[in-house]
């Protein structure tokens, strides 16, 4: 095989969820493509590597242009909810069934001893000053029903103790070991509506 081809499918492949043979095919379908798709994608990448950033409020990706997040823009949403997760894929997911309706706040990981990822290596230095600064009196865990999920929501508990908050996590529809992305609507729904205080 080539070697700058070969490149390319490695580079593809490193990307979450996409393996060797999916990343042969679209390296295939790219470099034969002749409407101009790899001019598209590298105009989209180049835009988006330097146009989005994390919301310096919650971290959820948005337009540099405008400053946070269209979820923290949205006064309809400022209702005093709080809704913690790992990443901005279980925003999407939860925004998809709507569920929830109020502010969230993104992690960017989980606490793991085995991963070395630390308080320090998340995104909650800020949860303080966004309790009193939105007035919010309840947060809601949707965080992995794991060990690293649990060891993550009791973390960021003890660091609020002083905060006169509620904190909520969503009920028991979500497996041992299970992630938003793979949970129906309907569960989805039925687990945060029946979510229970901690």
């Amino acid at each position: 095989m080539n070697a700058k081809i070969e490149k390319l499918i490695k580079q593809f492949a490193k990307l979450p969820r996409v393996g060797n043979r999916a990343a042969r095919r679209i390296v295939l379908g790219l470099l034969q493509d002749k409407n101009g798709r790899i001019d598209k994608l590298i105009d989209a990448l180049t835009d988006g590597r330097d146009n989005i950033y994390p919301c310096p409020n919650c971290g959820v990706l948005t337009d540099r242009t405008n400053g946070i997040c269209e979820y923290c823009r949205d006064v309809a949403r400022a209702n005093g909810m709080l809704c913690i997760v790992r990443d901005l894929a279980d925003v999407w997911t939860l925004e998809k069934t709507g569920v929830f309706n109020g502010r969230y706040h993104i992690l960017g990981g989980l606490l793991s001893g085995v991963a070395g990822i630390t308080p320090g290596d998340l995104n909650i230095g800020n949860l303080p000053q966004r309790i009193i600064d939105e007035k919010i009196n309840e947060i809601i865990f949707a965080l992995p029903n794991t060990v690293e999920g649990k060891t993550t929501q009791q973390y960021i508990i003890s660091t609020l103790t002083n905060a006169n908050v509620k904190f909520t996590e969503l009920a028991s529809g979500v497996p041992l070991g299970g992630d938003l992305d793979y949970i129906d609507d309907g569960t989805l729904s039925l687990a945060f509506g029946g979510r229970r205080a901690l």
